[in-house]
Protein backbone atom coordinates (compact mmCIF):
# COMPACT_ATOMS: atom_id res chain seq x y z
CA UNK A 1 0.00 0.00 0.00
CA UNK A 2 3.06 2.48 0.75
CA UNK A 3 4.60 1.28 -2.31
CA UNK A 4 1.44 2.51 -4.36
CA UNK A 5 0.55 5.70 -2.45
CA UNK A 6 4.43 7.50 -3.29
CA UNK A 7 4.09 6.29 -6.50
CA UNK A 8 0.54 7.62 -7.08
CA UNK A 9 1.92 11.05 -5.12
CA UNK A 10 4.90 11.01 -7.35
CA UNK A 11 2.60 10.67 -10.34
CA UNK A 12 0.22 13.17 -9.26
CA UNK A 13 3.16 15.66 -8.83
CA UNK A 14 4.32 15.25 -12.25
CA UNK A 15 1.10 15.90 -13.58
CA UNK A 16 0.55 18.91 -11.80
CA UNK A 17 4.37 20.24 -12.28
CA UNK A 18 4.26 24.41 -10.19
CA UNK A 19 0.77 24.07 -8.68
CA UNK A 20 -0.21 22.15 -5.66
CA UNK A 21 -1.85 18.68 -5.73
CA UNK A 22 -5.59 18.72 -5.32
CA UNK A 23 -6.25 17.61 -1.78
CA UNK A 24 -8.54 13.87 -1.86
CA UNK A 25 -9.71 11.23 0.46
CA UNK A 26 -6.96 8.57 1.40
CA UNK A 27 -8.48 4.77 0.96
CA UNK A 28 -8.21 1.85 -0.94
CA UNK A 29 -10.54 2.65 -3.66
CA UNK A 30 -8.76 5.61 -4.66
CA UNK A 31 -5.61 4.38 -4.53
CA UNK A 32 -6.85 1.54 -6.28
CA UNK A 33 -8.06 3.87 -9.02
CA UNK A 34 -5.27 6.71 -8.88
CA UNK A 35 -2.70 3.71 -9.10
CA UNK A 36 -4.44 2.29 -12.35
CA UNK A 37 -4.17 5.55 -13.95
CA UNK A 38 -0.76 5.87 -12.98
CA UNK A 39 0.09 2.59 -14.36
CA UNK A 40 -2.39 3.21 -17.85
CA UNK A 41 -0.43 6.74 -17.65
CA UNK A 42 3.11 5.48 -17.59
CA UNK A 43 2.20 3.19 -20.41
CA UNK A 44 1.30 5.73 -22.37
CA UNK A 45 4.16 8.24 -21.90
CA UNK A 46 6.65 5.06 -22.32
CA UNK A 47 4.57 4.14 -25.92
CA UNK A 48 4.77 7.85 -26.94
CA UNK A 49 8.11 8.07 -26.21
CA UNK A 50 9.10 5.35 -28.09
CA UNK A 51 6.90 6.90 -30.99
CA UNK A 52 9.08 9.93 -30.89
CA UNK A 53 12.53 8.49 -31.15
CA UNK A 54 11.56 6.31 -34.17
CA UNK A 55 10.40 9.29 -35.87
CA UNK A 56 13.25 11.23 -35.15
CA UNK A 57 15.45 7.87 -36.40
CA UNK A 58 13.08 8.06 -39.20
CA UNK A 59 13.64 12.15 -39.71
CA UNK A 60 16.97 11.21 -39.53
CA UNK A 61 17.63 8.80 -42.18
CA UNK A 62 15.34 10.95 -44.63
CA UNK A 63 17.15 13.82 -43.73
CA UNK A 64 20.76 11.89 -44.32
CA UNK A 65 18.76 10.17 -47.60
CA UNK A 66 18.37 13.73 -48.76
CA UNK A 67 21.51 14.76 -48.73
CA UNK A 68 22.82 12.10 -50.34
CA UNK A 69 20.24 12.58 -53.13
CA UNK A 70 20.93 16.36 -53.51
CA UNK A 71 24.89 15.60 -53.44
CA UNK A 72 24.30 12.75 -56.34
CA UNK A 73 22.48 15.30 -58.32
CA UNK A 74 24.92 17.91 -58.07
CA UNK A 75 28.16 15.83 -58.31
CA UNK A 76 26.08 13.66 -61.26
CA UNK A 77 24.19 16.52 -63.24
CA UNK A 78 25.01 19.94 -61.75
CA UNK A 79 21.72 20.11 -60.26
CA UNK A 80 20.61 22.05 -56.84
CA UNK A 81 17.49 23.15 -55.43
CA UNK A 82 18.19 26.45 -56.35
CA UNK A 83 18.79 25.78 -60.13
CA UNK A 84 15.61 24.45 -61.15
CA UNK A 85 13.37 26.24 -63.18
CA UNK A 86 9.80 26.99 -61.93
CA UNK A 87 8.37 24.49 -63.86
CA UNK A 88 11.17 21.71 -62.94
CA UNK A 89 10.59 22.83 -59.18
CA UNK A 90 6.90 22.54 -59.39
CA UNK A 91 7.10 18.80 -61.12
CA UNK A 92 9.51 17.87 -58.61
CA UNK A 93 7.01 19.10 -55.97
CA UNK A 94 4.04 17.19 -57.61
CA UNK A 95 6.43 13.91 -57.83
CA UNK A 96 6.91 14.27 -53.85
CA UNK A 97 3.19 15.16 -53.22
CA UNK A 98 2.67 11.87 -55.01
CA UNK A 99 5.63 9.35 -52.74
CA UNK A 100 3.93 10.97 -50.09
CA UNK A 101 0.34 10.18 -50.67
CA UNK A 102 1.21 6.61 -52.07
CA UNK A 103 3.37 6.02 -49.07
CA UNK A 104 6.04 4.91 -51.28
CA UNK A 105 9.77 5.03 -50.01
CA UNK A 106 11.16 5.88 -53.30
CA UNK A 107 9.90 7.73 -56.78
CA UNK A 108 11.34 4.60 -58.89
CA UNK A 109 8.87 2.95 -61.36
CA UNK A 110 8.68 -0.21 -59.29
CA UNK A 111 7.61 1.69 -56.24
CA UNK A 112 4.64 3.57 -57.67
CA UNK A 113 3.08 0.73 -60.34
CA UNK A 114 2.46 -0.96 -57.12
CA UNK A 115 1.12 1.96 -55.09
CA UNK A 116 -1.45 2.81 -58.04
CA UNK A 117 -2.35 -0.77 -58.41
CA UNK A 118 -3.15 -0.92 -55.06
CA UNK A 119 -5.20 2.50 -54.89
CA UNK A 120 -6.84 1.46 -58.73
CA UNK A 121 -8.21 -1.94 -56.48
CA UNK A 122 -9.39 0.42 -53.69
CA UNK A 123 -11.34 2.74 -55.86
CA UNK A 124 -13.17 -0.32 -57.85
CA UNK A 125 -13.89 -1.92 -54.75
CA UNK A 126 -15.25 1.56 -53.30
CA UNK A 127 -17.52 1.90 -56.43
CA UNK A 128 -18.93 -1.48 -55.87
CA UNK A 129 -19.51 -0.76 -52.71
CA UNK A 130 -21.38 2.34 -53.57
CA UNK A 131 -23.30 0.73 -56.31
CA UNK A 132 -24.76 -2.56 -53.64
CA UNK A 133 -25.25 0.43 -51.34
CA UNK A 134 -27.36 2.22 -54.17
CA UNK A 135 -29.46 -0.55 -54.08
CA UNK A 136 -29.91 -0.91 -50.98
CA UNK A 137 -31.02 2.27 -50.57
CA UNK A 138 -33.46 2.25 -54.06
CA UNK A 139 -34.90 -0.87 -52.05
CA UNK A 140 -35.42 1.35 -48.96
CA UNK A 141 -37.09 3.41 -50.47
CA UNK A 142 -39.71 1.42 -52.34
CA UNK A 143 -40.27 0.05 -48.86
CA UNK A 144 -40.89 2.97 -47.08
CA UNK A 145 -43.09 4.34 -50.13
CA UNK A 146 -45.46 1.37 -49.51
CA UNK A 147 -44.87 1.24 -45.63
CA UNK A 148 -46.26 5.02 -46.16
CA UNK A 149 -48.94 3.68 -48.40
CA UNK A 150 -50.44 1.50 -45.88
CA UNK A 151 -50.27 3.67 -42.99
CA UNK A 152 -51.90 6.50 -44.41
CA UNK A 153 -54.94 3.48 -45.00
CA UNK A 154 -54.45 1.60 -41.71
CA UNK A 155 -54.94 5.57 -40.12
CA UNK A 156 -58.27 5.84 -42.69
CA UNK A 157 -59.52 2.77 -40.92
CA UNK A 158 -59.02 3.60 -37.45
CA UNK A 159 -60.44 6.88 -38.26
CA UNK A 160 -63.29 5.64 -39.77
CA UNK A 161 -63.83 3.09 -36.92
CA UNK A 162 -63.44 5.30 -34.44
CA UNK A 163 -65.99 7.35 -36.20
CA UNK A 164 -68.27 4.53 -36.37
CA UNK A 165 -68.05 3.54 -32.47
CA UNK A 166 -68.66 7.43 -31.55
CA UNK A 167 -72.04 7.49 -32.96
CA UNK A 168 -72.89 3.51 -32.10
CA UNK A 169 -72.11 5.47 -28.50
CA UNK A 170 -74.30 7.85 -28.76
CA UNK A 171 -76.52 6.01 -30.29
CA UNK A 172 -76.33 3.48 -27.10
CA UNK A 173 -76.59 6.14 -24.37
CA UNK A 174 -79.70 7.63 -25.64
CA UNK A 175 -81.39 4.01 -25.48
CA UNK A 176 -79.87 3.58 -21.87
CA UNK A 177 -81.27 7.23 -21.27
CA UNK A 178 -84.60 5.87 -22.53
CA UNK A 179 -84.73 2.81 -20.89
CA UNK A 180 -83.63 4.19 -17.76
CA UNK A 181 -86.65 7.43 -18.62
CA UNK A 182 -89.00 4.39 -18.87
CA UNK A 183 -87.88 2.26 -16.03
CA UNK A 184 -88.35 5.37 -13.69
CA UNK A 185 -91.63 6.32 -14.93
CA UNK A 186 -92.88 2.46 -14.51
CA UNK A 187 -91.57 2.36 -11.03
CA UNK A 188 -92.98 6.28 -10.19
CA UNK A 189 -96.49 4.72 -11.70
CA UNK A 190 -96.18 1.58 -10.60
CA UNK A 191 -95.86 3.48 -6.95
CA UNK A 192 -98.55 5.66 -7.60
CA UNK A 193 -100.80 3.13 -8.60
CA UNK A 194 -100.05 0.98 -5.17
CA UNK A 195 -100.69 3.88 -2.98
CA UNK A 196 -103.73 4.72 -4.77
CA UNK A 197 -105.11 0.91 -4.07
CA UNK A 198 -104.22 1.41 -0.48
CA UNK A 199 -105.84 5.07 -0.43
CA UNK A 200 -109.39 3.25 -1.61
CA UNK A 201 -109.10 0.30 0.43
CA UNK A 202 -108.33 2.03 3.53
CA UNK A 203 -111.27 4.44 2.36
CA UNK A 204 -113.31 1.14 1.72
CA UNK A 205 -114.48 1.98 -1.68
CA UNK A 206 -116.32 -0.51 -4.11
CA UNK A 207 -114.25 -2.16 -6.55
CA UNK A 208 -116.71 -1.81 -9.28
CA UNK A 209 -115.25 1.75 -9.41
CA UNK A 210 -111.51 1.45 -9.50
CA UNK A 211 -109.98 1.89 -13.00
CA UNK A 212 -109.74 -2.09 -13.28
CA UNK A 213 -113.35 -2.45 -12.61
CA UNK A 214 -114.39 0.28 -14.98
CA UNK A 215 -112.36 -1.16 -17.87
CA UNK A 216 -113.51 -4.40 -17.42
CA UNK A 217 -117.12 -2.82 -17.37
CA UNK A 218 -116.33 -0.88 -20.71
CA UNK A 219 -114.68 -3.75 -22.60
CA UNK A 220 -118.07 -5.85 -21.58
CA UNK A 221 -120.30 -3.43 -23.22
CA UNK A 222 -118.09 -2.48 -26.20
CA UNK A 223 -118.51 -6.43 -26.87
CA UNK A 224 -122.34 -6.46 -26.51
CA UNK A 225 -122.58 -4.14 -29.16
CA UNK A 226 -120.69 -6.01 -31.84
CA UNK A 227 -122.79 -9.33 -31.02
CA UNK A 228 -124.82 -10.57 -34.03
CA UNK A 229 -128.64 -10.82 -33.63
CA UNK A 230 -130.24 -14.20 -33.65
CA UNK A 231 -132.83 -14.91 -35.94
Amino acid sequence: MCEKIKKVNNWLASVFGDQPVPQFEVNTRVMDILYQLTETSEARCSDTALLIEDLKQKTSEYQTEAIYLQDVLLEGVGLSPTSLSKPAADYVSALVDSTMVLGVRDTSLGSFMPAINSLTNELLEAEKSNRRLERELGALRKTLGSTLVLRAELQEDIDRTAKSQAVEGSKAEERLLTMDFVAAKTTELTIKLKRSEAELTSRKMEKSITHQAIVQLAEVRCSSHIHPVCC
